[in-house]
C-alpha cells in the first residue's frame, strides 16, 4: 500500500533509543530505532519475545519516553511536552487496544465505550450516538447493555476495539489484540480492526506473533538489534 495523502506520517518515531538496567548492566531495547505510520496503513510488527515490541508501542503511543530520539505526532515533535499535554494527545489521537480487554466490569458495552468521550468533554447524548455506531458497525448492536460478563471473549475484545476507536483518533496500537482468542474467534476480532482501519482511516499499528493476520496487513516490520527493518 502507498502511502498516504498527508505529506506527514501521523506518528514518526526518529532515532529512538531505549535501555534498562539488568542488574548493573544496561540492556539496550532500542538503538536508532525509526518508523513513519501513515493515515489508512495497517502494520504488524512481528518479533520474538523480549526484542521490544512494548516497549516500541509504549513509546509510540507516549506512555514511555526514551532515553533518545524524538516522537512526532501529526509532524509535532513530543519530547518537551508536559505530562498534560501528552496526556491530553493520548486521550484525542491514539486508542490502544491491549492482548487482555480491560474492561471495567460494572458497567455495559455501552458505557464503557461512552466514557473516554465523557471524559474528553463530550454531551452524554453524543457518546451514546457515537458509542452505539461504533458498536453496532462491529456486531455488537444487540449486546449494548450487557456487561463483559455476559458477553463471550471476542465480542468483550470488540468493545475494547470499540472503546480505542471512540474519540476518533488517528492512530490505533495494539498489543497482542488477538492473542487470548482462539483462531476463529481471532479471524472475527482482526477482520474488526481491518473495517475500522478501512472505514476511519486510522493509522494501525499491532504486534503480533500470528504470521498469518501479519500478511494480511500492508506492511510487516521487526525489531533486530534495536533497529526496525521492513519484512518482506
Amino acid at each position: 500500500m502507498e502511502q498516504g495523502t498527508e505529506d506527514v506520517p501521523v506518528i514518526y518515531l526518529h532515532e529512538i533509543k531505549r535501555q534498562y538496567m539488568q542488574g548493573d548492566e544496561p540492556l539496550t531495547i532500542l538503538s536508532g530505532a525509526k518508523l513513519a505510520l501513515w493515515a489508512g496503513q495497517s502494520v504488524a510488527l512481528v518479533a520474538p519475545s523480549g526484542s521490544g515490541k512494548s516497549t516500541l508501542l509504549h513509546i509510540a503511543g507516549l506512555l514511555e519516553t526514551p532515553d533518545e530520539g524524538e516522537v512526532y505526532v501529526g509532524g509535532a515533535p513530543t519530547s518537551q511536552l508536559s505530562d498534560v499535554e501528552r496526556t491530553q494527545i493520548r486521550r484525542t489521537e491514539i486508542g490502544f487496544v491491549y492482548q487482555s480487554h480491560r474492561l471495567l466490569p460494572e458497567f455495559s458495552a455501552l458505557e464503557n465505550v461512552m466514557l473516554p468521550q465523557m471524559i474528553r468533554g463530550l454531551k452524554k447524548s453524543e457518546t451514546v450516538k457515537r458509542a452505539t455506531e461504533i458498536l453496532t458497525y462491529l456486531g455488537l448492536g444487540e449486546r449494548l447493555k450487557h456487561r463483559p460478563a455476559e458477553l463471550s471473549g471476542g465480542e468483550q475484545q470488540r468493545v475494547a476495539i470499540a472503546r480505542a476507536v471512540a474519540n476518533a483518533p488517528r492512530v490505533l496500537l495494539a498489543d497482542e489484540p488477538t492473542g487470548n482468542l482462539d483462531p476463529h474467534t481471532s479471524d472475527h476480532v482482526f477482520q474488526a480492526l481491518m473495517q475500522l482501519v478501512k472505514a476511519t482511516h486510522v493509522a494501525m499499528l499491532i504486534a503480533t506473533h500470528n504470521m498469518e493476520l501479519a500478511g494480511r496487513m500492508d506492511r510487516r516490520v521487526s525489531i533486530v538489534e534495536g533497529q526496525i527493518v521492513e519484512l518482506d
